[in-house]
């Protein structure tokens, strides 16, 4: 019997993911990655909305209104923020975009699909930990034991780089210069390579991370690997990280309410170096920012250089040739106005 051919969709589907995505655009493997994970949620919803089998899914089972229900479904049901719900909106676009140059007849149909519009994104605070909060954490790592070299190590190269946590996890020992001066190679998004400066501490606890690996390891090895000897993965690095914050709470009790996450530390990595007094352009090359503009922010997260800034001004003294009018306690908002 003759197996029934794939649908358009399906087909379609495996020419984007296989040829489009890394061979045409040459996106990252995590970028397309993620791609794929926004597909997997969104072919499973239409299933379930058409009440038919993944596999019966069609181009006609993808319109305006069942992305617009997959979106609200993210929010709702799996609760995503916006700025989830628009990356994966992001990956819908650019393969209806993908869809109508090789199906003329359902370019109507993407016109439509690339009008949903992203949904406005609230602005979160950042949340980054003192210096004396990552030192508590760094002090209640056991060393002594089995993974408290990797522990030790893990936490200080966060730091010290300001990587991000696939960054840090992708790092083979080819990649590490660890004599004078010492250094490490970062691969971030869009298969940029940065070159960090690594502290001697830093380069010391990876030395000893690097003896303690098997005789056989590879130059490609990953360096950080979990305790069956694979590579460690971003949701192990969030739970040794708040398993260590736990720890440090007796030292540190605002440690408490924190989210301590990788990308936490990335966050304090930038304000420790902005408090230092290396300017916004350094920082961004750093953290390997495609612009300044995300850097800046930075500058207004830290209510420790806000205080500095405001001793340094000092108060404003009132003098009898003063412009504006003082406010005293009895004073209307409207008289205070009115004596500008």
């Amino acid at each position: 019997m003759k197996s029934p051919s794939p649908t358009k969709l399906a087909s379609t589907l495996r020419f984007f993911f296989s040829e489009h995505l890394p061979l045409t655009r040459g996106l990252s493997p995590h970028t397309v990655s993620s791609y794929r994970d926004t597909f997997v949620l969104l072919l499973r919803f239409l299933a379930a909305r058409h009440a038919c089998t993944v596999t019966d899914l069609d181009v006609v089972h993808l319109g305006p209104k069942d992305l617009i229900a997959f979106l609200d479904h993210l929010e709702t049901a799996r609760r995503n923020l916006a700025s989830t719900r628009n990356a994966r909106l992001a990956a819908v676009r650019s393969f209806v975009k993908f869809v109508a140059t090789r199906h003329p007849e359902c370019i109507e149909t993407c016109q439509r699909i690339l009008a949903v519009p992203s949904k406005r994104d609230r602005p979160k605070t950042v949340e980054y930990l003192e210096s004396d909060e990552i030192h508590a954490m760094l002090e209640a790592v056991d060393q002594q034991k089995p993974h408290g070299k990797r522990d030790y190590a893990l936490l200080l190269t966060l730091f010290n780089t300001g990587g991000r946590v696939q960054e840090i996890l992708d790092v083979r020992p080819r990649d590490l210069q660890l004599e004078r001066p010492y250094q490490i190679r970062l691969r971030g998004k869009g298969r940029k390579e940065r070159v960090c400066p690594l502290w001697s501490q830093t380069a010391k606890s990876l030395q000893r991370l690097l003896s303690a690996m098997p005789g056989g390891a590879a130059e490609t090895s990953q360096i950080f690997r979990n305790r069956r000897g694979e590579p460690m993965t971003r949701f192990g690095v969030r739970y040794i990280l708040r398993r260590y914050a736990e720890r440090a709470q007796t030292v540190s009790p605002h440690l408490s309410s924190k989210r301590v996450h990788p990308h936490s530390f990335r966050h304090s990595t930038a304000v420790f170096l902005l408090r230092s007094g290396v300017d916004l352009i350094t920082i961004s090359h750093w953290l390997g920012h495609a612009s300044v503009e995300t850097t800046n922010r930075y500058a207004v997260i830290d209510l420790e250089t806000k205080r500095e800034a405001l001793e340094r001004a000092g108060p404003i003294t009132e003098s009898p040739d003063a412009a504006l009018a003082s406010w005293r306690a009895d004073t209307s908002v409207l008289e205070w106005l009115e004596a500008l």
